[in-house]
């Protein structure tokens, strides 16, 4: 199959390139990678940001990333990239009347934007993944949410008009039901980890005699750090690392770490919180392994990798019982779950867990078999596969003669 995948924002060379990779770059990157594996030729098509980008760049053996020119030749936020995706969508068209992809698959809302405008009149499946849902976003951020007035209205058009959307957990699945998506048109795939790095086995970040505590990730409110700090307080003798958020350079004035800081100080704990900034992706397995415990306590989460990660490296983690977390966590058996925003139910399960060696280690290995049998990309590329090759049966759409029909 030819198949062709849209992420207006997220390019799948960050992840490649290793530094700034977010969820949605390795999602696409390791989707793209994998399927070139299994025969298909694949494009990806994410904006140009930079004017010192190339057309195009072979990022693997049968993977293209095509730069397409949409809006001003550098970086924008994503929240503002809406206008562009006109540009976008014509360029995508005069492209595929050249040369047709047998399935198109959008990865974000202003992706699905692009995608449609682009295969109007193409008799062309286009599935979508959202990555996140506007109305879910604004449910928990209200007036703070950045992202456009339009969005959860132009969501709803894209999903019902989708052949089909690929959710990445249940959750997904109960919320596109709401925004009026048969359920029959839809499929849970899970995003995955890299199971060669994430492993139990290897090294381990220098840490002390203290009990540890982990939170990794992006250092925004929703993730609910403060409520970890406010926890914190009633575990005794432990250290919470945080890790993640911006460069060092600018530590001083990002108004999430001052915030962070300062109800540190107030729950007496500021001497038991380190920040550490950023930490390569490489480097994560090792300070992962150096954790007694890893929590992650946002508000919601559509998917979340951080417990897969720490499953993985047989540490157990605490999470909020939100989203994703919910189909990757088995309470009780491989992490815990714990509601959001609640510090004292919290504090509770983590002085379980710190207290009770055996049972960490017991969930520990308990976790590492639970991701290995699951969360591997190659089961979840198959998957996605699978997902093509049922639309293209159901909706009796044809291969282009231009890939000869390969598989």
């Amino acid at each position: 199959m030819r198949i062709d995948l849209i992420s207006e924002h997220a390019s799948p060379l960050a992840a490649l390139g290793g530094v700034d990779a977010g969820g949605q770059n390795v999602h696409v990157a390791e989707l793209a990678t994998g399927l070139a594996r299994r025969g298909h030729e694949v494009v990806v098509h994410t904006r140009r940001d930079s004017a010192d980008l190339p057309t195009s760049v072979r990022a693997a053996a049968g993977v293209t990333v095509e730069h397409v020119p949409a809006g001003p030749p550098r970086a924008v936020p994503k929240d503002e990239l809406l206008p562009y995706m006109a540009e976008f969508g014509d360029h995508l068209s005069s492209r595929w009347a050249l040369e047709r992809p047998d399935v198109v698959h959008a990865h974000f809302w202003m992706s699905g934007v692009a995608a449609r405008r682009g295969l109007d009149g193409l008799d062309v499946p286009v599935l979508q993944t959202f990555h996140a849902l506007g109305r879910v976003k604004r449910r928990h951020q209200g007036a703070a949410d950045p992202s456009p007035l339009q969005r959860e209205r132009i969501e709803s058009t894209i999903a019902r008009g989708s052949d089909l959307v690929v959710a990445t957990c249940s959750d997904e699945v109960a919320e596109l039901e709401q925004m009026g998506v048969d359920r029959d048109r839809t499929a849970v795939v899970p995003c995955g980890i890299d199971l060669t790095k994430f492993v139990p086995a290897g090294p381990v970040a220098p840490r002390g005699d203290r009990p540890r505590i982990l939170s990794i990730g992006r250092i925004v409110a929703r993730k609910g750090v403060d409520t970890v700090i406010a926890a914190l307080a009633e575990v005794a003798e432990a250290e919470l690392v945080v890790a993640g958020g911006p460069d060092r350079s600018d530590w001083d004035t990002d108004p999430e770490i001052v915030r962070l800081c300062e109800a540190a100080e107030r729950a007496g704990v500021r001497d038991r919180v380190r920040f550490l900034g950023q930490v390569g992706h490489d480097e994560a397995p090792a300070l992962y392994r150096s954790a007694d415990v890893v929590v992650s306590a946002p508000w919601y989460e559509p998917f979340g990798t951080v417990p897969l990660e720490a499953m993985a490296c047989g540490v157990a983690p605490v999470v909020t019982a939100v989203g994703g977390h919910l189909d990757t966590v088995v309470d009780g058996r491989t992490g815990l779950l714990v509601p959001p925003k609640d510090s004292r139910a919290l504090a509770e399960r983590l002085r379980e867990l710190v207290n009770r060696p055996e049972w960490r280690r017991e969930l520990g290995r308990a976790g590492v078999d639970h991701v290995r049998r699951r969360y591997g990309w190659d089961r979840l590329v198959g998957r996605t596969e699978s997902v093509y090759r049922r639309v293209l049966a159901h909706s009796g759409f044809s291969m282009t003669a231009s890939t000869g029909g390969r598989p």
